[in-house]
């Protein structure tokens, strides 16, 4: 079994809710289940799925909230996010009943922050958990062997169903279903969408530009949809954690492009399914592109578990100098360029005269684990 990098114990807090994030299949019920298998607390686990209880705890009385509570000292609710009122429902246990311990996962965040923003401010504690980041596989492999199964992580991805496969043909055929099954269940049911057809096309568009700055207006012209509806999808699908953007950093120097972001892939398998190239690496033209996405999603599923904030962003400028890569924390500016092979590059002159205290360093198949780890 892979160790998690979130270690519960330590974030649930008596008196607060602790709410796990994360995308369908990422490993929270696991989580969950691994933690209250070791717990002395005498716990309630239960799901939003389970209409008797979503029904109970919608109703936000006294004596349905006792009456949950009731005898435990930690209480459980996976799949919050399909109980009406949950956010009223926590808050309800948390106020009457605060020395207990109480835990809510989502598999998306627009629902259940959106219940959970003004009911549980000051009395919750948020994380997310990804798919399965390379920091997590070095306390089960060592660096030679994820070096050696490299090409595996960029085709197939990360999610704890996938790498535990043992043929590449049932990792594609788990990732396949993963992405078919389960990637969209919680968009279609928000807000009454009933198209799926357009959100794969625009996810399609997405993989077929990755790591390339997208028009939002180009999109919604190929999709046959408006502006602000293209834009709303692309947010919940953000939310969902499906994708992430990067902005264009600037200083507003006139030579710097900032109106248009990149988007990039949670998981460079999900990437691959929805434009069915499973190819082998020698046999791909978009090497760069899957290395670059790699190395930007390991890179916050890092800083995000060891809880460093830094701000990131890439960086252009008309005359086509770039940047994949810009980290900005602790009062400082860090470039990274992501090449799949070591070729030395020297960071953009624009660069250097502009933001003299910046670093810059390249990321390639030979460090990237010292970048990640």
């Amino acid at each position: 079994m892979i160790k998690r990098s979130i270690n519960i114990d330590s974030e649930v807090k008596k008196g607060k809710v602790l709410i796990i994030y994360g995308s369908r299949q990422v490993g929270k019920t696991t989580l969950i289940k691994n933690f209250l298998s070791e717990t002395k607390l005498k716990y309630r686990l239960v799901t939003g799925d389970d209409i008797q209880i979503a029904t109970e705890l919608a109703t936000c009385t006294e004596t349905s909230t006792k009456n949950f509570v009731d005898g435990y000292e930690l209480l459980v609710i996976d799949e919050a996010q399909r109980i009406q009122n949950i956010g009223l429902a926590l808050k309800l246990m948390v106020d009457t009943f605060p020395d207990k311990y109480y835990i809510a996962t989502g598999s998306s965040s627009f629902d259940l922050a959106s219940k959970t923003a003004e009911s549980l401010t000051g009395r919750k504690n948020v994380i997310e958990l990804f798919p399965i980041s390379q920091q997590e596989l070095v306390n089960k492999s060592s660096r030679s062997e994820l070096t050696r199964d490299l090409e595996s992580y960029l085709i197939y991805g990360s999610f704890p169903e996938v790498i535990n496969q043992n043929t590449y043909q049932e990792k594609e055929k788990t990732v396949k279903q993963i992405a078919n099954s389960y990637l969209l269940k919680d968009i279609l049911a928000y807000d009454g969408i009933k198209n799926s057809g357009v959100i794969l096309n625009i996810l399609k568009l997405l993989a077929l530009q990755l790591c390339s700055e997208v028009s939002t207006v180009e999109i919604a012209t190929k999709v046959g949809l408006d502006y602000k509806t293209v834009m709303k999808y692309l947010d919940l699908l953000e939310k969902s954690f499906v994708i992430f953007s990067l902005t264009g950093f600037s200083r507003n120097l006139r030579s710097e492009v900032n109106k248009m972001s990149k988007y990039y892939f949670f998981d460079t398998g999900i990437r691959n399914a929805l434009i069915s190239n499973f190819n082998k690496l020698e046999d791909r033209n978009d090497i760069g592109q899957l290395w670059e996405n790699f190395l930007m999603v390991e890179r916050m599923k890092k800083n995000n578990y060891i809880n460093f904030s830094t701000n990131y962003y890439f960086w252009r400028t008309y005359e086509q100098q770039e940047i994949d890569l810009i980290e900005e924390n602790s009062g400082k500016l860090f470039g990274y360029e992501f090449k799949w092979k070591e070729s030395k590059t020297s960071a953009p002159r624009l660069w250097l005269e502009t933001y003299k205290n910046a670093e810059y360093k390249e990321i390639n198949n030979e460090n990237y684990l010292d970048f990640v780890i």
